[in-house]
């Protein structure tokens, strides 16, 4: 059975990015434009993995991982953030808020699959 990745991006372009490189993996892929999207999304569902960008309009990722890791259903879901920030202080504040790992953009897709499998295992 194959995997669920919930991606968190408001990018158009990074989240079809994200969706071809997911789904030619071989995983189900669920996509939301921003922090309180996602937070609707997981309502109902319950993803293998979270990957979220940071900056984001409405609610950014370390809003959305506090939301995520907030709810008992979805503690336990690793959470991966794709972003462009690469400062040790937002590293550091997204692992408080519960962020299992950190990948700088641009991504290399079978690197990110790679880590995909390693949280989700």
């Amino acid at each position: 059975m194959s995997k669920t990745v919930l991606t968190v991006d408001d990018s158009r372009t990074m989240r079809a990015m994200l969706m071809l490189a997911l789904s030619d993996a071989g995983f189900r892929v669920v996509q939301a434009e921003d922090g309180l999207h996602g937070l609707e999304v997981l309502q109902n569902a319950v993803p293998d993995v979270i990957i979220t960008d940071i900056n984001m309009p409405r609610m950014d990722g370390f809003g959305f991982i506090e939301g995520v890791r907030g709810n008992d259903r979805h503690r336990a879901i690793p959470i991966l953030v794709l972003t462009t920030e690469s400062d040790a202080t937002k590293k550091d504040k997204a692992r408080r808020a519960g962020a299992t790992g950190w990948i700088v953009k641009p991504f290399d897709p079978v690197k990110l699959v790679e880590a995909i499998r390693r949280v989700a295992a």
